[in-house]
């Protein structure tokens, strides 16, 4: 097995109680901060080809286990973006204590744009890992067949009596592994270990009340109705083959990257033969993309 081949340490991380719930935190490095989000069903571990490289070269790196997700407490609440917005703005004013810059992956990078719209004081810039158009379809974004077959699984999945056997089949390892060969394009990066990581807190107590209460949760606002309020650089980074949040949904940032003039003054990447976590499925892309824009941050 060659060096690049090896499997990254595991990261170290701390606890934070947090409203009285317990959250799951690293942090690795010194210098200007950046704070990454997961996205659904992930944890920090889906960062661990990106901790050490981010921190090595010469910045404070930041990421928490979302409530709900990963080893955070997983309590009987009203999940919703607004919730987790919270939690990063009271994470960052209780461990950050000055502006950073917020990396997000899916939902985390719609989090991403909720921070810096909504606490610029806390937000120096942003990046984008292929962002969510929000926490659920909407449903005026789906045909109609596939509309009736989501509000049946989200009745099912809510529902007390049947919710756990469904959750139980959703959260089985070879059904987690057969969503990773659709959204990533790189099959060496789907591994027993990120399966693992997927699968076992799926596994904790109160994670099948999570997994209902964020699949019935409201959307959330869209990026297109964030965007014009943010003012802080972006870049954004997209995999060209991934199913979930399709490049097509990429191409208002796109368009912001070819308007010199544009505000939020956005930097735009596609990468090919990737699916929905660069980050993850081409780290090495991905981290020398972010270096590369960070030298250019004021």
């Amino acid at each position: 097995m060659t060096a690049q081949a090896a499997i990254p340490p595991a990261i170290e991380k701390s606890s934070w109680q947090w409203q009285g719930h317990e959250i799951k935190y690293a942090v690795q490095g010194d210098g200007q901060p950046l704070i990454l989000i997961h996205g659904f069903g992930a944890s920090v571990g889906h960062w661990r080809k990106n901790i050490p490289v981010l921190a090595a070269a010469g910045y404070r790196v930041y990421a928490l286990d979302l409530l709900g997700f990963g080893e955070s407490a997983k309590p009987a609440l009203d999940y919703t973006l607004e919730l987790w917005q919270s939690l990063l703005q009271d994470f960052c004013q209780t461990h950050v204590q000055q502006p950073a810059v917020f990396v997000g992956n899916s939902i985390g990078g719609l989090l991403t744009l909720m921070m810096l719209a909504n606490h610029p004081e806390l937000a120096q810039a942003g990046v984008l890992l292929n962002c969510a158009g929000g926490l659920n379809h909407r449903p005026e974004e789906l045909i109609l067949p596939l509309r009736l077959v989501m509000g049946v699984f989200t009745k099912l999945v809510s529902s007390k009596v049947v919710g756990p056997f469904v959750f139980n089949q959703v959260r089985q390892k070879y059904r987690i592994r057969s969503s990773l060969k659709q959204v990533y394009r790189n099959p060496a990066a789907i591994t027993d270990e990120l399966v693992e990581m997927l699968y076992r807190p799926a596994c904790d107590p109160g994670a099948q009340q999570v997994f209902a209460s964020i699949v019935t949760a409201p959307p959330g606002p869209k990026p297109e109705a964030l965007l014009p309020q943010i003012q802080q650089p972006l870049l954004v980074l997209w995999g060209e083959e991934d199913p979930w949040t399709p490049i097509k949904g990429a191409e208002v940032y796109r368009q912001l990257s070819e308007q010199a003039e544009a505000q939020p003054m956005v930097t735009f990447q596609s990468i090919p033969q990737t699916g929905h976590c660069p980050h993850d499925e081409r780290p090495e892309v991905v981290n020398s993309a972010i270096l590369n824009w960070l030298t250019t941050l004021s």
